[in-house]
């Protein structure tokens, strides 16, 4: 009896171990980013837990370019800010009028069209580089940040247009009917109906796409080279092609970069959560 008392509670204590193991392991890189961003220039490689001289000024020569690998920092960071945007809008212009096609107007192709956005995802996004390379090239956008906006574009909207859908066949048609009987058009549904009802998903999909672009690196590298057009990965990704690149710089580069999309998510993290889940019991 004794030993089955004690069974949950063995149970439960060997879950809170391996939480805590997951969660040291998760933020020990973290921790490792933000020490190397406060050691001195010189004594980046000297692997120690703490500094023996912690300094800010790393973060001052990274905020004012006082440095080769840096000189175009506000610049590259602009666009990534402005490639995130842009490929965001894009996102939801098609997969938002997508998923109201496929769940409120139901055309004979709804079927079709709605597991047909999945399948592109049976190809792995690293298999199309070269593909994507050469559409870019024969369109003549390749180093134009275009080309970037579009291919990540291309990536996000078909899981944009399942998660919206999901969401979408939760809500009641009868609402839909309702404003049909009041004289609404497909668009008035669309702007006054469906959209507001939507807003927790489109939040849940709009971070995902800021988020997909945000850390793109291969592709950027790939279709981007112009230095005033590359966006921050990259950048950051020049610093390992040199032995002597200062590391403390690039955690400094890493820690700012890093900082929009954490403030995004505890923004919207209550939005994300709900329209996550939203439409999971109904498909």
């Amino acid at each position: 009896m004794h030993e089955l008392a004690f069974r949950p509670l063995l149970r439960q204590a060997a879950l809170i171990v391996l939480g805590a193991l997951i969660l040291l392991w998760t933020l020990l890189p973290l921790y490792h980013m933000l020490i190397l961003s406060l050691t001195p220039v010189g004594e980046g490689f000297a692997g120690k837990l703490w500094p023996d001289a912690p300094t800010l000024d790393n973060y001052r020569i990274v905020l004012t370019q006082d440095n080769y690998y840096l000189s175009r920092f506000w610049l590259q960071l602009g666009n990534s800010v402005l490639v995130a945007f842009t490929s965001c809008v894009i996102v939801f212009a098609c997969s938002l009028t997508a998923s109201f096609a496929i769940t409120r107007l139901r055309p004979r192709f709804a079927g079709f069209a709605s597991h047909l956005a999945l399948v592109t995802y049976l190809v792995p996004a690293t298999f199309l580089a070269i593909p994507f390379y050469q559409v870019m090239g024969s369109y003549g956008l390749l180093g134009s940040r275009w080309a970037l906006i579009i291919t990540i574009a291309t990536f996000a909207t078909p899981y944009a247009i399942w998660v919206l859908q999901q969401n979408a066949g939760s809500v009641p048609r009868e609402l839909d009917e309702a404003a049909e009987i009041d004289g609404a058009s497909p668009w008035q549904i669309f702007r006054l109906v469906y959209l507001p009802l939507m807003v927790p998903t489109i939040v849940a999909v709009g971070a995902f796409a800021v988020m997909l672009s945000w850390n793109e690196y291969l592709y950027a590298f790939l279709l981007l080279s112009d230095e005033d057009r590359i966006t921050l990965p990259v950048m950051l990704g020049q610093f390992l092609s040199d032995d002597s690149a200062p590391w403390p710089l690039m955690m400094v580069s890493g820690v700012l970069y890093s900082l929009p999309p954490a403030i995004l998510y505890f923004l919207a993290r209550r939005y994300m959560a709900a329209g996550l889940a939203a439409g999971s019991v109904k498909g």
